[in-house]
């Protein structure tokens, strides 16, 4: 029994070793081997354990007390931290299996104590433990997609190291404490408030400082001396908007900022605790940022033609290159993004009803929802590609059905028209609201429903996988929401049809060859590249959209839907872990591929040569395929053994 001193107690070696992951996964007498051959270190703070560029000490380093940090030599040969090892983390892994060099330095940040174990020992574990192997290498596919992101933003041109403003916090950004008034607190007094402390709203609170509203600027002007209420004695409660809508101090810049362009907002209220301790604005959040994110929101909702709405679109481009170079999670990319796209959709939308009613055609003769589907209805869209909408409008008279349709079909045609001018191409397949597939009453959307689930042949398949990511857009958002709930009892009370979807998706397998490493294409084309849509996003979108309708889930989300799926327990924490950051990498590849080949005039295909890559890049995107491989496994497990 090896013995050393662990928060100021004697303490068993092998007891520590346990309570580390990936080695609380193996048995005690495989850690009693490890402890064997283990020995204990020391390092002083301020002391290098290696240096990148020093050949590989071919050991593993468990901390058992004290941290260190990892840093890299960027390209001007200055030292980037990009990561930080604590009590119980371990170190050492890019390289514990190989010969190369170290690829980065690793720091004691104070006084620092580990478990050193040599690889000869490792490497037999790594052989007979395959729960084991799996974790270590998901860890080691993480670390490695945090240092290339970390050196992707050192790298920007004019990138500052201090200034990451959607990694920013809401408690570094609002004004605190906020100005404050009392119900009952006169206008003049408000204004005065306002005035000398140079701030744009004020939050109404009751006596315990519980927030009951807001009142701005705008509710001075428009509610006091637009009406020439001016002379009246008007208190606090009499005008302030009592929807406060409210974020947290620790939320990110961009979760305050989709708040903002959801609800067509300028000041939210922070809260921490049931108390009010800040307030943020769209000043505070312009003034923190250079791009000019948000005056895009003003200009899209500014515009009241198409060609103007063309001009405002082309700005989006520019927010997707600042998030990709401040360090954005792809994750948080597409969602502000998405943002932006359904908020131009919108606009677009209702520049053309105002046409219809120009040219003589009359407003919506009934209710309407616009949806839309594919990586838009998924909300996972991150440049402007080809359509994919519908329109699901209210049931007629069937005496009326054909008018209405011939109404639906004009407008279909200049919105879709007008989001072609803004950017987005028109589908090659048809799959838009022009065509009258796309554009049905509720009661026919449930018939073609019950058609293709009737009917399962390789078209009516195609249609639905087209399909099942609606979501709505624009108007009655109740007519898509009882159609979603209609395909989601449909589809749970007819299990024959989510296994020919399984089986639709696993007739294509992820590109691994037997020793798992990735195939790539051997056409004239794309010789030695790999389609990342096409060969692995497609597989996991397909599969996590399968199990949702099994479990009766509505999220259309990729992320969204594997977080439900593990709160059902449908897959461990260890495979959701792997999934999310396996899907993680794979968009945030086809982002950076995709602004690439914008940059040089190029329209974004998807593809990518893998050995181009850097060795972590390569490894990165491996493991990424490699969890692919394992969903469809679970997925053939779980439905396509049944398919005959």
């Amino acid at each position: 029994m090896k013995l050393l001193l662990h928060n100021g107690q004697s303490t068993d070696v092998t007891s520590i070793l346990r309570k580390v992951t990936p080695f609380h996964l193996l048995d005690t007498k495989v850690i009693d081997t490890i402890i064997e051959k283990a020995e204990i270190r020391e390092f002083p703070k301020g002391s290098y354990v290696f240096r990148q560029g020093d050949p590989s000490l071919q050991t593993l380093f468990v901390i058992v007390s004290g941290s260190a940090e990892v840093t890299v030599l960027n390209e001007q040969d200055r030292e980037v931290v990009v990561g930080r090892r604590n009590e119980l983390d371990f170190f050492g892994e890019t390289v514990f299996l190989s010969e190369e060099p170290y690829s980065a330095c690793v720091r004691a940040a104070e006084d620092l104590t580990c478990i050193v174990i040599p690889n000869e020992i490792f490497e037999n574990i790594l052989s007979h433990n395959a729960d084991f192997t799996s974790s270590f290498s998901r860890i080691l596919a993480d670390r490695m997609r945090n240092v290339y992101f970390a050196l992707i933003t050192e790298n920007e041109p004019g990138h500052t190291p201090i200034e990451q403003p959607m990694r920013k916090r809401v408690a570094n950004l609002m004004s605190a404490p906020p100005v404050t008034c009392a119900p009952e607190d006169e206008i003049q007094a408000i204004a005065e408030k306002m005035t000398s402390g140079g701030v744009s709203s004020v939050v109404v609170v009751d006596k315990d400082g519980k927030p009951l509203g807001i009142i701005t600027e705008k509710d001075l002007v428009g509610k006091i001396l637009a009406r020439g209420d001016f002379l009246k004695r008007i208190t606090a409660s009499t005008i302030m908007s009592t929807k406060l809508l409210t974020v947290a101090p620790g939320a990110f810049y961009y979760e305050a900022l989709l708040i903002m362009v959801r609800n067509k907002v300028k000041h939210l209220v922070v809260i921490d605790n049931n108390k009010l301790v800040g307030i943020v604005t769209i000043r505070d959040l312009m003034i923190s940022r250079s791009t000019g994110a948000l005056s895009i929101v003003n200009s899209i909702e500014e515009q009241t033609t198409i060609e103007g709405l063309a001009k405002a679109s082309k700005e989006i481009d520019k927010v997707l290159q600042a998030l990709v170079s401040e360090n954005a999670t792809s994750r948080e990319i597409l969602k502000i993004i998405t943002e932006f796209f359904d908020r131009l959709t919108r606009k677009v939308i209702q520049v053309c009803e105002r046409e219809m009613i120009k040219e003589g055609h009359g407003a919506p003769p009934v209710a309407y929802s616009w949806i839309t589907m594919g990586s838009s209805g998924r909300q996972e869209q991150f440049v402007k590609t080809d359509q994919d909408n519908g329109i699901i409008y209210e049931n007629v008279p069937d005496d009326k059905e054909e008018e209405v349709a011939q109404y639906f079909h004009v407008f279909a045609e200049k919105v879709v028209e007008g989001l072609y001018q803004c950017g987005f191409a028109k589908c090659k397949g048809n799959v838009m609201a022009s065509n009258p597939f796309w554009c049905r009453s509720f009661k026919n959307w449930r018939e073609v429903i019950t058609e293709w689930l009737n009917k399962l042949d390789s078209e009516n398949v195609r249609m639905m996988t087209i399909f099942l990511d609606f979501r709505h857009v624009y108007g009655k958002k109740s007519l898509c929401d009882l159609l979603r709930n209609f395909v989601t009892r449909s589809f749970q009370k007819s299990s024959t049809v989510l296994l020919f979807l399984a089986k639709d998706d696993l007739n294509h397998r992820v590109p691994l060859n037997f020793f798992k490493q990735i195939i790539t294409e051997k056409s004239k084309e794309h010789r030695n590249m790999v389609n990342l849509k096409g060969a692995a996003c497609v597989h996991m979108v397909d599969c996590l959209r399968i199990f949702s309708l099994r479990e009766g889930i509505v999220d259309t989300n990729s992320f969204s839907r594997l977080e439900q799926l593990a709160k059902r327990r449908v897959f461990s924490p260890d495979d959701t872990e792997m999934f999310a950051s396996a899907y993680e990498t794979l968009m945030m590849f086809r982002i950076r591929q995709s602004l690439y080949q914008l940059s040089i005039g190029k329209q974004p295909d998807n593809y990518i040569n893998p050995n181009e890559l850097s060795k972590k890049d390569k490894a990165a995107l491996r493991e990424a395929f490699l969890a692919v491989d394992r969903l469809q496994n679970l997925t053939g497990h779980a439905f396509y053994a049944f398919v005959g």
